[in-house]
């Protein structure tokens, strides 16, 4: 079936379309990875979002099975395809996987998300580099049309985070991890260091759950959004609880900190990100799936930059100067990715205890 992506400035660009037979509305955003899909799809920091993948062997390795791992499927970040569409230049009908039991196509199907394939990725990322990121839509032959939507407008993380208490059992200290579209392998990083994980919605009063310390997950949207747990995070700088946060987390922790945000052009969406640690001549590669950054002119006296992106200069995580509060904008606990940072989770469990 004949389909085609089209973006709010008249672009256009017409392939095949594959997944779900129906025409879908969200932000074109680019993601530069070249393994990984299952995991990217399932992250719900992409909720809202059309992903176009530059890397043309999507679908090569097809889908892994359902396997669980401490109550969490071992092989996605999420249940489910949080992408609300799929832009590829080339999709492999066949896979070839050990550990595949069906095909990108399939699984899509399943899931009802609609994809759109055999057209011009680099040309569409090299109008978002310039343009930046904008609203889209998936337009299927003979199917409904939708209207342009920009989901940064919408409360995003409602829709990807817990509503009630889950607790993940491994230890004596213990953690409140505030789900604001948590992936699953974050809490596998702590489940792995016999801590125990209570996570919690994002607008909960977390301070009124004994632990040791808190993290801030990484979720969808503008972190400024999340006025509760802003306010909540402040309360839990007060009281001097070990605090980390990752992605929207640092956002939230810089924001309750008193420094500002802002929105990127076209974001960090990619597994292949060099980040410079302040004060060092060390640089990692990291994973990383933002739209928003820290403005690191905004930090006061009592926090400073912890590290910057080494291609756009942007901030990339932000450290407190005496107190055990620190976040990291990129994804130490990687999937996909490299797990060069993972030191990150290692130095929170040292201020845990």
């Amino acid at each position: 079936m004949k389909a085609k992506i089209v973006l709010q400035d008249g672009t256009v660009a017409e392939g095949t379309g594959f997944g779900y037979a129906a025409s879908v509305n969200g932000e074109a955003v680019f993601n530069t990875g070249m393994v990984g899909y299952p995991e990217t799809l399932t992250d719900p920091s992409y909720c809202g979002q059309i992903l176009i993948f530059t890397y043309p062997l999507i679908g090569n390795y097809g889908v892994p099975g359902y396997e669980t791992e401490n109550g969490l499927l071992k092989n996605f970040e999420s249940d489910k395809i949080q992408a609300r569409g799929v832009v590829l230049s080339d999709l492999s009908l066949e896979h070839s996987h050990w550990s595949a039991i069906k095909t990108l196509d399939e699984w899509m199907k399943e899931q009802k998300i609609p994809g759109v394939y055999g057209v011009d990725t680099r040309m569409l990322t090299r109008k978002l580099r310039e343009a930046g990121t904008m609203p889209g839509k998936i337009l299927f032959e003979g199917k409904k049309d939708v209207e342009f939507e920009d989901p940064n407008l919408l409360d995003l993380v409602s829709r990807v985070a817990v509503t009630e208490p889950v607790t993940y059992q491994k230890g004596e200290k213990r953690v409140t991890l505030v789900d604001c579209g948590v992936k699953n392998n974050i809490i596998q990083a702590f489940l792995r260091r016999g801590i125990t994980v209570t996570r919690v919605p994002y607008d909960s009063d977390f301070l009124t759950i004994e632990a040791d310390g808190i993290v801030l997950s990484n979720g969808p949207g503008d972190p400024k959004m999340c006025v509760s747990t802003i306010e909540n995070a402040k309360r839990a700088m007060a009281r001097g609880v070990p605090i980390l946060g990752i992605c929207l987390g640092c956002q939230i922790l810089g924001l309750a900190a008193g420094a500002d945000t802002y929105k990127l052009k076209y974001g960090h969406r990619s597994h292949n990100q060099p980040v410079n640690e302040a004060g060092t001549k060390r640089t990692y590669i990291t994973s990383q799936n933002h739209g928003y950054a820290i403005n690191s002119n905004t930090l006061s006296q009592d926090w400073r930059e912890w590290f910057t992106n080494d291609n756009d200069g942007t901030n990339e995580g932000i450290i407190h100067i005496s107190r055990p509060f620190f976040g990291a904008q990129f994804h130490p606990e990687a999937s996909p990715g490299p797990d060069d940072t993972e030191f990150i989770f290692d130095m929170f469990v040292r201020a845990l205890r």
